[in-house]
C-alpha cells in the first residue's frame, strides 16, 4: 500500500463529504481512532471536533496521557466524563453480546448529545476491515459496526458517519499513522478494543472489578512490553479460587494472562513468554491486586479462540 496516495485521497474525499459542515470525532487514544483524526483533521482543520469520552473503562491514566500526547500535535481535546452512563447501561449484564450491545447504546448515546451541542453533521469513526469482517462472520459484535443491525445514525442520533480506515488492516493502519507523522508510541499501540476493560471482565462489569483487572493490565502492558506483543492483556474471570494468605485460606479473583502475535487480528498465535517473565507477572499481580491469588497464561492461538474474552 502507498500510505502517501492513501492519505491524499482520504483528506480529499473527507474535504469533498463534510463541505463547509463540521465534523466531530471521539478519540480514544487507539491506533485506528488516532489516525482517523488524523487524517480528519488534516482536511477539516477548526471544523474538525475532538472529544475524549471517559468511560470510565479505559487503561490507567489513560484520559490524561492521551489529552497530554495530542496537545503535542495541535489537537485541542475535550474531555467528555461519561462514567456513570456507562457503568449504569452494563449493570446487570453477564452475556458478553449483551455487554458489548450495551457498550454500544451508551456510546451513541453519548455521543449524540455531543454532537447536537457541536451542531456537527458528521462522525469521523476508525472502523477498519477486521472489524467488519468479524461483525459481518458473526464472531463477535464490534459497538462501531451499525449496519448489521440497521441503526441509520442520521435518523437516531443527528449525524452522518465517514470510516476513511474501513478497508484497511492494523499492519496498513499503522502505515498511515508513521506517513501522517504520528509518534512512534501512538501508531505502535498495542491494540485496544471499543468497550475498553469491559471486554477483558468475564461477568458483570462495576467499578471495582474494572479498577482490578486495570492494575493487572498494567503490569501485563509493563512486564511484556520488551517482546513487543502484538497484544498483551489480562482478564478477570467471573469463577473464584482459594489461595493463601498469611498461612491462612484466602478465597479469591483469578486472572488470566493473553499476549498473542498477529498481522490482521483474524489470525493469532500465543506468545512465547520465557518462564521467568511470567512467573515475575505472577508474582507481581498476586501482590500489587491483593484480591487475586491465581494467574494462569493462556496459550490458545486464534481459531479456535478469539483475542478478547467476549
Amino acid at each position: 500500500m502507498d500510505a502517501k496516495k492513501f492519505i491524499d485521497k482520504q483528506v480529499a474525499e473527507i474535504k469533498r463529504t463534510v463541505g463547509q459542515h463540521k465534523a466531530i470525532s471521539a478519540l480514544s487514544g487507539g491506533v485506528d481512532s488516532s489516525v482517523a483524526t488524523i487524517l480528519a483533521h488534516r482536511a477539516l482543520g477548526p471544523q474538525l471536533k475532538v472529544i475524549f469520552i471517559d468511560d470510565g473503562l479505559m487503561r490507567e491514566n489513560e484520559p490524561d496521557e492521551v489529552k497530554a500526547a495530542f496537545a503535542q500535535l495541535g489537537l485541542d481535546l475535550e474531555v467528555i466524563e461519561a462514567r456513570a452512563e456507562f457503568f449504569e447501561a452494563l449493570k446487570g449484564k453477564i452475556d458478553p453480546e449483551e455487554k458489548r450491545k450495551a457498550f454500544r447504546y451508551a456510546f451513541y448515546k453519548v455521543f449524540g448529545r455531543e454532537v447536537i451541542k457541536s451542531q456537527a453533521r458528521f462522525l469521523i469513526q476508525g472502523t477498519i476491515a477486521a472489524d467488519i469482517i468479524e461483525t459481518r462472520g458473526g464472531i463477535k459484535t464490534q459497538h462501531n459496526i451499525l449496519e448489521q443491525i440497521g441503526i441509520d445514525t442520521e435518523k437516531g442520533f443527528g449525524f452522518k458517519i465517514i470510516e476513511p480506515l474501513k478497508e484497511l488492516f492494523k499492519h496498513d493502519v499503522r502505515q498511515v499513522g508513521r506517513e501522517l507523522g504520528l509518534p512512534e508510541v501512538i501508531f505502535q499501540r498495542m491494540p485496544f478494543p471499543g468497550p475498553a476493560l469491559a471486554t477483558r471482565i468475564i461477568g458483570e462489569v462495576t467499578p471495582e472489578r474494572v479498577e482490578l483487572v486495570r492494575k493487572a493490565t498494567r503490569i501485563v502492558e509493563e512486564e511484556l512490553a520488551p517482546l513487543r506483543p502484538f497484544q498483551a492483556f489480562a482478564v478477570l474471570m467471573n469463577d473464584m479460587a482459594t489461595g493463601l494468605a498469611e498461612g491462612k485460606r484466602k478465597f479469591g479473583q483469578i486472572i488470566i494472562i493473553r499476549s498473542v502475535e498477529s498481522q490482521d487480528a483474524l489470525t493469532a498465535q500465543p506468545t512465547p513468554v520465557p518462564w521467568d517473565v511470567l512467573t515475575k507477572l505472577a508474582r507481581r499481580i498476586t501482590s500489587e491486586v491483593p484480591s487475586v491469588v491465581r494467574v494462569a497464561y493462556e496459550i490458545t492461538s486464534k481459531p479456535p479462540a478469539t483475542i478478547e474474552y467476549i
